[in-house]
């Protein structure tokens, strides 16, 4: 972490999304659903600070991405879990996206980051379903 870095978010995905997982894998129709909440709770980790968003995952959690705000050109949410938490899309300058899912707090940090987005990317951010 940087000198002066503040963080506004450092942890896991929402708890909730694994509690749901747990339950869809009682169906078994429903077990990849299930599988994959287990693996992002165990492996997936989130870091939104005010200069940059780091997400560590993959296999065993060994795979880990840095993306600074200049280099967002759109972002995008969606409410699950009745609101409790949501998930983000992150479109970059090169047009590839990046997901956060599950996050906490998802409506805050979107705001917080939306905030260090250029005034072009914030124009074209919203949530799934609004007219932005």
């Amino acid at each position: 972490m940087a000198i002066n870095e503040e963080v506004f978010y450092d942890g896991g995905p929402h708890i909730g999304d694994l509690l749901f997982g747990i339950v869809l894998v009682l169906l078994v129709i429903t077990l990849p659903l299930g599988v994959a909440a287990i693996a992002r709770a165990l492996w997936v980790r989130y870091r939104i600070s005010d200069r940059r968003i780091t997400i560590t995952g993959g296999w065993l959690g060994r795979d880990r991405t840095d993306i600074v705000y200049a280099e967002i050109t759109k972002m995008v949410k969606v409410a699950r879990g009745l609101g409790g938490w949501g998930d983000m899309v992150l479109t970059l300058k090169d047009g590839s996206r990046l997901e956060i899912r599950s996050i906490p707090r998802f409506r805050e940090a979107f705001d917080f980051i939306e905030q260090r987005l250029t005034l072009k990317a914030q124009a074209a951010s919203g949530s799934v379903g609004s007219k932005a």
